[in-house]
């Protein structure tokens, strides 16, 4: 799907393409795919690089045209995956401006909206870039904070008891804080490139330029917090569910040799050699009271050493 915006007093949807308007594409069909290709001529490289769901933050220049790739996170509808991360092309050059993903995501709504809340003005290219690169830190950050609930909630669940279902979750939100770092280092690291381009170095508000660094450097850390409080979490379940084990194998371990002692009694009392007792009215009763008095003793020794 195409959407045409144009900056004036904020960014405003418009029917058809202007002059120096931001061209937004999200999940391209065949005859988006050909405007791209054949009306605005954009190289079909950069096309194919954008739609890699693993390619990583860069930037590039070919003809004259510019990609700048970042990654942006998004909700998932994999149970397994709720949280994501996909490539977003940025492809301008001239007075053509290309945002490209193929996958939805509320970042470039919510920034839409931001804009004419704020009647925020686009400069140049650059600072559009810079814009969403600071908008798509943010959204890491809303989304960090649901990651964070969800934790929360699996916490309280396994206190209650340890069930694999919330170990699976705490190991399917550990799975999208990995993307989340890897995402956001290499944002970070597609930042300092763009910092240090000489030629355009004009082009760059100072005043944006600390804000994004700012908003990349909270993600990264918040990001990295919670990781290794999962982490943590994760290790602390784990000691737990091996203590609980050695606990039952302990008690399992006592409860065997308790069931031995009448065994072992009625074993040497049913051998085939004089015992006094073969004659004897009341000799399984005084067997049975034998065994239940080295057992109970048996209790008693294993619950004074704590192994019952």
């Amino acid at each position: 799907m195409i959407t045409f915006y144009k900056n004036e007093n904020g960014l405003l949807k418009t029917d058809k393409r202007e002059e120096n308007c931001w061209i937004n594409v999200v999940c391209p069909t065949n005859e988006d795919k050909k405007f791209l290709l054949n009306d605005l001529q954009i190289p079909e490289a950069f096309y194919n690089d954008i739609e890699d769901i693993d390619e990583r933050p860069r930037i590039e220049i070919e003809d004259g045209w510019y990609l700048i790739i970042l990654r942006i996170p998004f909700k998932s509808d994999d149970a397994k995956l709720p949280f994501n991360t996909a490539p977003m092309g940025l492809i301008f050059k001239d007075e053509v401006f290309v945002s490209l993903t193929f996958h939805k995501t509320d970042i470039l709504s919510d920034f839409v909206v931001y804009s004419q809340r704020k009647k925020i003005i686009v400069e140049n290219h650059f600072d559009l870039v810079l814009k969403l690169l600071l908008s798509s830190s943010v959204w890491f950050l809303k989304y960090l904070k649901q990651i964070n609930q969800r934790i929360k909630h699996a916490e309280d669940n396994l206190e209650k008891s340890i069930k694999n279902e919330e170990l699976q979750a705490l190991l399917q939100i550990e799975k999208c804080l990995v993307f989340f770092v890897t995402s956001i280092k290499g944002n970070d690291i597609l930042f300092r490139r763009l910092k240090n381009l000489k030629e355009h170095r004009d082009n760059f508000n100072e005043d944006l330029l600390e804000d994004v660094e700012i908003e990349l450097r909270q993600a990264e850390e918040t990001t990295n917090i919670y990781s290794n409080i999962l982490t943590g979490m994760m290790d602390a379940y784990a000691s737990v569910i091996s203590n609980n084990l050695n606990v039952i194998m302990k008690r399992l371990t006592s409860i065997s040799i308790i069931l031995m002692i009448p065994t072992l009694v009625a074993s040497f009392y049913g051998m085939n050699v004089p015992n006094n007792l073969e004659e004897n009215h009341y000799g399984f009763i005084i067997v049975m009271i034998i065994s239940l008095i080295i057992s109970v003793f048996g209790v008693f020794l294993f619950k004074k050493k704590n192994l019952f």
